[in-house]
């Protein structure tokens, strides 16, 4: 893969879900490469994370979710490439931006006082308050308190008034218990609060010798920050001020504005803690709290020019994913009657996702969505093009979903297993067709599935996903031919088509950690036949058995004990041959 361009890259992604007052996980810590051109399968049990991942880069979370860590760097060089116009206006704000800039710089030369500083009052604010361990144990009593209301509230509302008011009214008391308990015990952790605060304002010894030490640190850095800056910064500076305006030029004037001095407020708050604005990937980050970095690269006497670090986790403007979704990364859903309008003719719904996403006029999109429909298989496509949804088979529908999601030419196609839906031999045209178009337009397919044999018969390359983590990745001979994960053992032993006669199928046993709680050692531990003591107290790293080829098991380790993969899947290759035809 070192030879092909990578396209996404996804670095410690975190997911979490807001969810009946408590915090789901779904991502934990997930990192992968996607490559230009390539056809990546995502496959994994349900629950196990698949879906949410790809979302997560096409602007699709639920209103519910967060990325709460990670960067999704997206590498488009159309849509990174960056001019604004330098006209009089744009060249005042640059200069008044600099001057600004070249002030906050003084704060530099005082950033480890400035720390100094913030580490007495924090630990001023620590002695005041409750620790940390018992901040924690606290939140966790009153988490389980209200989890176990919530759920006797529930079982409450499903018995039957008429039959069971026992249990009603004994629910009832326990719901009534339950809200006294949790008034009681947030009274009293207040007052214990308000006591420690107290018994530090009491404390005439400790203040007198904390403001002391303050009034001599904010004394050194008074000092500190009253040096001239030298000309290297200055030239910093004037980079960083154009590209703040850069980065907030394709606003309108207010937002521009309001955007502009979010920036400099976070760069001055770099300034003042030392952050190396030299280094390229501070600098992002900091530029990552406001809006993503747009990279100077060069002016005339009329624009300036720069190029843009797309970090997808950190867009926070509905119109910079517009220019995104359906245009850079489009999605083939699972069920095609749910992604049509059913009220809409197929023409229309074609032409007007090509219209807002490209400048043509509306007989040129015609002439555009009756192309698709030609090439994605629809039969005498001028008849059909102002057909209802309903007069299409669920096969030709998916077609049309797939000619809607290429009509703007996307770089990433994300297939969230288009083929559940529809017949075996139906699910061979439609997998056939995406890998035909593949050639034609060159997109990277991103397919979403837990059918393995989908996986045969599509992938270059596999991600194994498991309670949120890519617990193995390679090339689809090294996952079906060398798995090296127990869970991937596991899968692959599920295959009902590698099956022998007068055998029971395989199972796997047990369910799927709860993502509600943090999890301890391997996540597979429970269910894992080959499990060590090792995986049930520290989570494994990702073990490298190739180039391309990753394993995220203790098995790997070189201490570990020799342990084969099982019977069932031991020389598969000819099993995979015939049960899939690849």
């Amino acid at each position: 893969m070192e030879d092909r361009k990578v396209l996404l890259s996804v670095k410690d992604l975190i997911v979490k879900f807001h969810v009946r007052g408590r915090v789901l996980t779904a991502i934990r810590g997930v990192s992968l490469d996607i490559y230009e051109n390539e056809s990546i399968a995502i496959v994994g049990e349900s629950g196990s994370g698949k879906s949410v991942f790809t979302k997560t880069f096409a602007g699709m979370l639920d209103s519910n979710g967060f990325i709460d860590n990670g960067k999704i760097i997206f590498s488009d060089e159309e849509l990174s490439d960056t001019v604004v116009k330098l006209n009089d206006n744009a060249k005042k704000v640059i200069a008044e931006n600099k001057k600004k800039l070249d002030e906050y710089s003084r704060l530099e030369f005082g950033a480890d006082t400035y720390k100094a500083i913030l580490e007495l009052e924090s630990e001023k604010r620590r002695r005041a308050d409750l620790s940390k361990e018992e901040a924690e144990a606290y939140e966790k009593e009153l988490l389980e308190l209200k989890h176990e209301r919530t759920n006797t509230f529930n079982l409450k509302q499903t018995y039957d008034p008429s039959k069971e008011k026992d249990k009603i009214k004994e629910a009832g008391k326990k719901i009534s218990e339950l809200d006294t308990k949790i008034k009681a015990f947030e009274k009293e952790h207040e007052q214990k609060v308000k006591e420690r605060a107290n018994s530090l304002a009491h404390d005439t010894a400790y203040n007198q010798e904390f403001d002391r030490k303050m009034a001599e640190l904010k004394a050194k850095h008074a000092k500190e920050v009253s040096e001239a800056i030298s000309a290297e910064t200055e030239a910093r500076n004037e980079i960083l001020a154009k590209e703040v305006y850069l980065s907030v030029g394709r606003f309108g004037f207010r937002k521009r504005m309001k955007q502009n001095n979010a920036l400099l407020d976070a760069l001055k708050e770099a300034m003042k803690l030392g952050v190396d604005l030299s280094d390229e990937e501070q600098r992002n980050a900091v530029f990552d709290k406001v809006t993503f970095r747009v990279k100077y690269l060069d002016e005339n006497s009329e624009r300036l020019h720069g190029i843009c670090i797309l970090n997808l986790a950190n867009i926070r403007d509905g119109r910079d994913w517009s220019q995104i979704r359906g245009t850079k990364i489009a999605t083939v859903f699972q069920d095609p009657m749910t992604s049509l309008n059913p009220i809409i003719t197929i023409g229309k719904q074609i032409t007007s996702v090509i219209m807002k996403h490209q400048d043509c006029t509306e007989n040129e999109a015609r002439l555009r969505a009756l192309d698709l429909m030609d090439k994605v298989g629809i039969p005498n496509p001028e008849a059909r093009f102002d057909d209802y949804p309903f007069q299409y088979s669920g096969g030709m529908r998916q077609r049309i979903v797939i000619a809607i999601a290429l009509s703007c030419q996307p770089k990433i196609l994300i297939c969230d297993e288009p083929t559940t839906a529809l017949d075996v031999t139906i699910q061979a045209q439609i997998l056939k067709l995406l890998k035909d178009l593949q050639k034609e337009f060159n997109y990277t397919i991103v397919f979403i599935t837990h059918d393995l044999g989908v996986v045969a018969n599509i992938a270059d390359r596999v991600a194994v996903l498991y309670a949120g983590q890519i617990v193995e990745v390679g090339t689809v001979e090294e996952v079906f031919y060398d798995p090296r994960h127990p869970y991937t053992w596991a899968l692959l032993s599920s295959l009902p088509q590698l099956a022998e006669r007068n055998t029971t199928l395989y199972s796997i046993t047990g369910t799927p950690p709860s993502l509600y709680n943090s999890i301890v050692g391997d996540a597979f531990a429970p269910r894992n036949p080959y499990c060590m003591k090792i995986d049930t107290l520290e989570e494994p790293p990702m073990f490298k058995v190739t180039d391309t080829h990753y394993a995220k098991t203790w098995l790997l380790h070189p201490d570990a004990p020799k342990v084969e993969k099982p019977e069932g899947i031991q020389n598969i290759h000819e099993k995979l041959v015939k049960a899939f035809n690849i």
